[in-house]
């Protein structure tokens, strides 16, 4: 679906100046959201900004997703402005500067790990020998390497989510949005994985995290805790906990309001 999307914005594509006109990656304000007569996000006020591993917190259904996709500029929006990139949302020059991994694979299965990034490196207009070469690196640091020529139907699971984060990564974009990206994968990946997000923060990048698993929010450099379509609080695992005097980040997020057992 993504990468529709990314064929028809980029048709009207016109030439833009990229700047960092604020220090904040994204802005969103009074951030409204109904599906038919159900808001599943209400009066969202969040400021990112560039550089941080920025985690959206809480249990499914709760809206990180929706919000997830309204930045990404996949979904309208009721009331509320969106910024990406000093730019206000939805803006046809942004798509290719964000990575968008969704919660579910968006991959083609009966095509190769390799044939599947050459297509999505095309969508960017990434030139060949520097789409090449990025595909290599990119699935070693995954290690997916040895798979690259592996149709995505024979890969498990976690191998799937993996090539969805390269796809992601491939264009080596200043924003990705990774909406429960290591689900599936096990914990000596998933390691790799957070390593890998760290280091691209120390490059420059800025990213969006939705999980609903305490220990991998508390890898971001800050936290949204949400419930019911609402930001109940926000800060980093330690502000967090030591604002109310909590052992623990779960404990936390119980105290401000995200219910016994979720999350």
């Amino acid at each position: 679906m993504f990468a529709l999307f990314l064929n028809i914005w980029k048709s009207s594509r016109s030439d833009v100046e990229w700047t960092e006109t604020d220090k904040d990656c994204i802005v969103l304000t009074g951030i409204n959201k109904y599906f038919d007569d159900k808001q599943v996000l209400k009066d969202i006020n969040l400021r990112i900004p560039y550089g941080q591993i920025f985690g959206l917190l809480g249990p499914s259904g709760c809206g990180k997703t929706t919000l997830v996709r309204i930045i990404a500029g996949i979904l309208k929006l009721e009331a509320g402005e969106v910024s990406v990139l000093g730019h206000k949302m939805p803006q046809l020059e942004v798509l290719d500067k964000i990575g968008y991994m969704a919660q579910t694979d968006a991959l083609y299965m009966n095509l190769s790990g390799r044939e599947n990034l050459h297509f999505f490196g095309s969508l960017y207009s990434m030139k060949k020998e520097a789409l090449k070469a990025r595909i290599d690196a990119v699935m070693q640091r995954l290690s997916l390497y040895q798979d690259l020529d592996k149709e995505v139907q024979a890969y498990s699971g976690g191998m799937k989510r993996r090539l969805s984060l390269a796809a992601a990564i491939l264009h080596e974009p200043p924003l990705l949005l990774l909406d429960e990206p290591t689900v599936g994968i096990d914990p000596l990946l998933r390691q790799d994985i957070w390593r890998e997000l760290h280091d691209l923060a120390a490059l420059g990048a800025t990213m969006i995290v939705t999980t609903h698993v305490m220990d991998e929010a508390e890898k971001c450099d800050q936290i949204a805790l949400m419930r019911e379509g609402s930001i109940i609080a926000r800060g980093s695992s330690r502000e967090l906990q030591e604002r109310i005097g909590a052992r623990t980040l779960e404990e936390a997020f119980i105290h401000y309001g995200g219910g016994p057992n979720e999350g």
